[in-house]
């Protein structure tokens, strides 16, 4: 991570400065300090640029005297707009165009304590860089920016907001680093082993093995890993933060009812015996996204210590094609007792939510479930990359991650569910069949979840288009995004902490 300290406003004597100008606004404080030690060339740059200062707009001054290396100005847009979002964003442009620096300054301007740390959650989020098997690249290749002073005249409160968003920053690199892992490396074993490293967060992690899940009946989970020599695992992730305790019994007492997170973790999908098309296989590897999100969002909630009791499950397999892989037109028996149909072998994710949801909400009776997934094609095809789909049973359920995903950049919309979307799962043979056909897929899969919701509040969020992105974005590098991570600890944060 990207080291970061607070200080009171001090031109630096020689190195990098980055600074935040609200649109409109003239250099004041450390930027006018700056322009007056390089006689004026800041303020001639900004001139030259037509710097307005508005949302993310950049001008970068080189060398431009008095020891500085470089001078980065940020638009922030109209400041007393300029949200926690917005200031996150203009912190994260900051600190990639001072990549090529090894350490930088970063005056925020005339905000509240909060926003300083905000710039540096943005600053942090976009220097993360995933480079674990780089071994040949060069030395000038790599970015420099090691360590960002963040400015501010009440650096000891600055300081203070930072410490619970640095624990959120920890949960959004380690779901990062998860979803970026090669399937050679990160098998459902592997990845297992990784959740019980939680353990030194105060999380209460238990693994279950293939011999566990057959014993409860787990078979729809259980027939997607046949195919695989990696075998299955499911963790189970317990963090409580509220002073009391989520159940480990068949149920939970009502008062100690945790909120509850699932996770769909296809550590590899190659589609099994409805095989994949070849092209763009590789980033099946990512098919894990959804239980990333969760293994992350556990170990920022353990990281900033919130007056919450959570439980985390991830149901972990590799859908591999083999002499003892499912087969389309097979039926499975659930850990739910319902049977399904098994028409795709590629349509595999819900199978393994499906024991994982039934499960959950059987032994914990939590006050909500929210599962994440890379579950559709569909849904790319419906949103694109911008939004996540989002499918509730419970309308204040779903308004509140609507607003989570405004204020956090994780956008999510709303999507349809219905009786006539359900009868699509109708089957000849079974309770129902695993895909109701192209039409409306991404609907027709929520459809299926919500036969083992059980009536539980419930939302699903299809992360298949937003999982991984393909260009760089204010506070999200290239690659894994770990999106959800921050949305559900923000609804988690504004929603459900005693205290």
């Amino acid at each position: 991570m990207l080291d970061i300290t607070f200080a009171k406003p001090a031109l630096p004597e020689k190195g990098a400065l980055a600074l935040l100008l609200g649109e409109g606004e003239s250099l004041t404080g450390l930027g006018a300090a700056a322009d007056t030690a390089t006689g004026g060339a800041i303020a001639r740059a900004l001139a030259a640029a037509s710097f307005k200062g508005k949302k993310n707009e950049t001008v970068t001054i080189l060398a431009p005297g008095a020891g500085l290396s470089r001078v980065v100005v940020v638009g922030l847009g109209k400041r007393e707009e300029a949200d926690g979002r917005a200031t996150e964003e203009a912190g994260g442009t900051a600190a990639a165009a001072l990549s090529a620096e090894p350490a930088g300054v970063l005056d925020v301007g005339p905000a509240a304590p909060a926003r300083a740390a905000e710039a540096a959650l943005g600053a942090v989020l976009r220097a993360w860089r995933f480079d674990k098997y780089r071994t040949t690249e060069k030395p000038e290749d790599k970015p420099k920016l090691a360590r960002l002073t963040v400015a501010h005249a009440d650096a000891t409160k600055a300081r203070a907001a930072w410490t619970p968003l640095k624990g959120v920053a920890d949960g959004v690199f380690l779901a990062r680093e998860l979803v970026s892992e090669p399937p050679n490396v990160l098998t459902p074993a592997e990845m297992a082993e990784r959740c019980r490293a939680l353990a030194k967060l105060g999380i209460e992690v238990e693994v279950l093995g293939p011999k566990e899940m057959k014993k409860l009946g787990f078979g729809a989970l259980l027939g997607v890993a046949q195919g695989s020599a990696n075998e299955p695992r499911m963790v189970v992730m317990q963090w409580h933060g509220a002073g009391g305790a989520a159940a480990k019994g068949k149920r939970a007492a009502k008062a100690a009812r945790p909120l509850a997170f699932i996770g769909k973790g296809v550590t590899f999908d190659t589609g099994g015996i409805s095989l994949k098309p070849a092209a763009g296989m590789e980033d099946m590897k990512w098919d894990m996204a959804g239980a990333g999100t969760v293994v992350g969002l556990m170990a920022a909630l353990a990281g900033r210590k919130a007056k919450v009791d959570a439980v985390g499950l991830v149901g972990l397999v590799e859908n591999m094609p083999s002499g003892t892989a499912q087969r389309p037109g097979d039926v499975v028996k659930s850990y739910s007792g319902q049977t399904v149909e098994v028409l795709n072998t590629d349509a595999e994710g819900r199978l393994v939510l499906a024991d994982v949801l039934w499960y959950c909400q059987e032994r914990f009776d939590p006050a909500f479930m929210i599962d994440l997934a890379t579950l559709t094609g569909a849904i790319v095809i419906s949103l694109g990359h911008e939004n996540a789909g989002l499918f509730s049973n419970d309308d204040d359920l779903a308004q509140k991650l609507i607003a989570a995903g405004q204020a956090t950049g994780e956008g999510v919309w709303r999507m349809p569910l219905g009786e006539a979307y359900d009868k699509m799962l109708k089957s000849d043979i079974a309770d129902m069949k695993n895909i109701g056909g192209r039409p409306g897929g991404a609907v027709t899969a929520a459809q299926f979840l919500q036969r083992f919701v059980n009536g539980k509040p419930w939302a699903h969020l299809d992360i298949a288009g937003t999982a991984w992105s393909s260009k760089d974005k204010p506070c999200v590098p290239k690659g894994a995004t770990a999106f959800g991570v921050r949305l559900l600890d923000r609804l988690v944060a504004e929603h459900h902490e005693k205290g």
